[in-house]
């Protein structure tokens, strides 16, 4: 058995992810990638290539959280903690 395919689980020792389980976790992943998901040519990107962009994708959304989190940090920063402004923040926020 691959270490590559192969899982750890807690209970039964290790079992094998299959083929077929990789190719849908793979075409789910192609769903939610901008990049991908908007190519004609999707069907044809490899495993690896779906991988990578994945990665890159969550980078750049937290790089993206860490960006709206300061700003959002500069505007409360700049605003009276009582004033309506803040109230509304504070109830998008709790959402």
């Amino acid at each position: 058995m691959s270490s590559r395919r192969s899982r750890q689980s807690s209970s039964s020792g290790s079992s094998r992810i299959s083929d077929d389980q990789i190719i849908e976790l793979i075409s789910k992943l192609r769903q939610f990638l901008p990049e991908i998901r908007d190519n004609r040519r999707s069907n044809k990107v490899s495993a690896s290539k779906v991988l990578q962009e994945t990665c890159s994708y969550i980078r750049n959304l937290h790089r993206e959280v860490d960006d709206l989190s300061e700003r959002l940090s500069q505007l409360l920063s700049t605003i009276d903690a009582d004033s309506p402004e803040a109230a509304i923040i504070r109830s998008l926020i709790q959402q």
